[in-house]
């Protein structure tokens, strides 16, 4: 099929979930998410190569906490991030390499991805150019205006993104390209695809491929690891972790 590589943006520095540590880098049983994380992407054995994007000034940090005590391979390339998600994923697609001809992006802190859903939406991406995992919404989601409920879309057309995400490579680029000269942010990378008059195929995801935010999302991740665990899909064991802190670098 060609290089598949993947851009894992973990250069934000959101504490809801911590108190003074950035949420990618909080431990989930013993282990940071964001290793957890790069685990699930890296035994599929889909990915070719990994660029992860992480806070200016903890790259050091990173390889030593995050990467070498864990049995990860040595296909990830560590950036730096910028200020907000979609210019770390610019920058990581801009040291992607031009044999890229797919790319997956995928949220740090989004650690129980499977190798299923990530294999059905890489191979939905190599046919139809961009595919996303989703699920269907399960509440009534209505349209404020002014604080007046303008309308109530039928919730069989409305869908939960999730990632992964994964898009022809000369496609993303041009998407990321496109949005940056026009000053456009998106609230995911599709979004930007989308501008561009290309159609997002839908990959049916999971529940439990939730996004680790707030402290409550982590009290729920710890009981979904304790079911993986339980049967038998859980990752490395934990091992002597430095915590993060804002003068690690």
């Amino acid at each position: 099929m060609g290089n598949v590589t993947a851009i894992v943006p973990a250069g934000g520095l959101g504490r809801r979930a911590g108190g003074d540590v950035p949420k990618q880098f909080l431990l989930l049983r013993g282990m940071p998410i964001l290793t957890r994380t790069l685990l699930h992407l890296t035994t599929s054995k889909l990915i070719d190569a990994l660029i992860l994007v992480v806070p200016p000034g903890v790259e050091e940090w990173c390889q030593e906490q995050v990467l070498a005590p864990y049995p990860l391979p040595p296909i990830i390339e560590i950036v730096s991030g910028g200020a907000e998600r979609q210019e770390s994923v610019f920058r990581g697609l801009e040291r992607a390499s031009e044999d890229a001809r797919l790319v997956v992006i995928h949220d740090a802190v989004r650690p129980f991805v499977s190798p299923d859903l990530l294999r059905r939406t890489v191979e939905a991406a190599w046919s139809f150019r961009a595919a996303v995992a989703a699920v269907p919404a399960v509440e009534t989601v209505k349209v404020v205006e002014s604080g007046f409920i303008r309308e109530t879309p039928s919730r069989d057309r409305l869908w939960i993104a999730q990632t992964p995400q994964a898009f022809h490579g000369d496609l993303i680029q041009e998407a990321y390209r496109r949005a940056a000269a026009d000053g456009f942010r998106g609230t995911d990378d599709a979004m930007l695809v989308e501008r561009l008059g290309v159609k997002v195929k839908v990959v049916p995801g999971y529940p439990e491929n939730i996004k680790i935010t707030t402290g409550e999302d982590l009290e729920r991740a710890e009981q979904i690891l304790g079911r993986w665990e339980a049967a038998g899909c859980g990752s490395a064991s934990a091992t002597t972790f430095i915590p993060w802190s804002p003068d690690a670098h």
